[in-house]
């Protein structure tokens, strides 16, 4: 996912192991009559709410949108 978005590895040992995540799939038409497909996680019941991870695992950066 950070390859694709291209940011930064925030993490070389992750501490999620994902349980029943929800995936949107976009496919999308690109120029050149090229097809594209688009990846969202929407929702996953392994997540935590954890006010400040960001702030924590990346000082003084900007929230991503």
């Amino acid at each position: 996912m950070e390859r694709q978005h291209g940011v930064a590895h925030l993490n070389a040992v992750p501490d999620l192991e994902p349980q029943n995540p929800r995936i949107h799939i976009s496919v999308i038409d690109l120029p050149e009559g090229v097809t594209g497909v688009e990846w969202d996680v929407r929702d996953c019941g392994s997540f935590l709410l954890d006010h400040g991870r960001w702030k924590r695992l990346c000082p003084g950066q900007e929230l991503p949108r």
